[in-house]
């Protein structure tokens, strides 16, 4: 073989070589790289803070220790539980009257059998958790009377809520359970997640379009939930207000208590004990 036909083979080997190297890279770079900083390590996948305003401040009574918070026809219940290293509190739910903070009982039951937990109004009727006991109370919507009771799935009562459709329990774990109204069957569970995995303690529950809000116990946080994946979306550190509140009654509790108004589309939140219920207003 001559020189300059051996020559000619090793270029065009090169330059085989050379273009399946580009393309391989081309083809890495499109859809199968991972998010990385500059400095090589994973984008930080945490939930984004979400920013609010407080818009407005009502008072609330420092002898409720809210465990539910609603607005329903246009006016907002809280119900409340009976801790025992608090002699002035009580089981009950009502409506609150935001000149004074005081609620306006409809329902009070057995403080030393029952401590009270999260409530929701769903076709004509008030259902109403408790806490360790595993029953349920259920009224009429209009007249606050007893028609029933029922037990549900999970070892504890906390937060209630509803899409419309079924009733949304928290238990104080990282599950969320769907139930059928009718039955109380169990139709399914959302695993709420974070960047670091399960996230517990779900405590106070809201629904506002399409996603459920919570109270996380024990922090001054409110988590945005997809109710898809049960992943968190996104948080409100409200850890500001927390402050403020405490500033003004030392003794209070954690946060815990989220109110949409869906006509006025407006929000409020406080806290166990807390001597303030602030209206805030965030992007949905």
């Amino acid at each position: 073989m001559c020189y300059f036909c051996f020559y000619l083979i090793i270029m065009t080997k090169k330059s085989i070589i050379f273009s399946v190297f580009v393309f391989l890279a081309a083809c890495n770079n499109n859809g199968t790289s991972t998010s990385t900083s500059p400095g090589g390590t994973e984008t930080d996948n945490t939930p984004p803070n979400i920013s609010y305003t407080a818009v407005n401040e009502f008072p609330h009574d420092t002898s409720s220790f809210t465990e539910g918070f609603l607005v329903h026809d246009g006016q907002l219940y809280e119900s409340t539980g009976y801790d025992s290293s608090f002699e002035s509190t009580r089981s009950l739910f009502g409506v609150v009257d935001l000149k004074t903070g005081k609620i306006q009982p409809k329902v009070e039951i057995d403080k030393k059998k029952y401590f009270g937990e999260g409530i929701v109004f769903l076709h004509g009727k008030v259902y109403q958790l408790t806490y360790k006991t595993k029953i349920g109370f259920i009224y009429d919507a209009r007249t606050f009377k007893k028609i029933g009771d029922f037990t549900f799935p999970a070892a504890e009562g906390w937060g209630l809520t509803t899409d419309g459709t079924y009733l949304i329990m928290s238990d104080g774990t990282s599950n969320i359970d769907y139930l059928d109204p009718d039955n109380f069957k169990l139709i399914k569970i959302l695993g709420v997640t974070d960047n670091n995995g399960p996230l517990g303690y779900i405590n106070e529950l809201e629904y506002i379009n399409g996603y459920i809000y919570a109270n996380k116990w024990l922090s001054d946080y409110i988590l945005k939930i997809d109710t898809a994946s049960g992943k968190v979306v996104g948080k409100l550190d409200l850890t500001a207000l927390a402050d403020e509140a405490r500033a003004k009654y030392p003794d209070l509790q954690e946060m815990n208590g989220i109110a949409y108004d869906s006509v006025a589309k407006k929000v409020y939140i406080t806290g166990k004990m807390w001597p303030t219920i602030y209206e805030i207003r965030f992007p949905f």
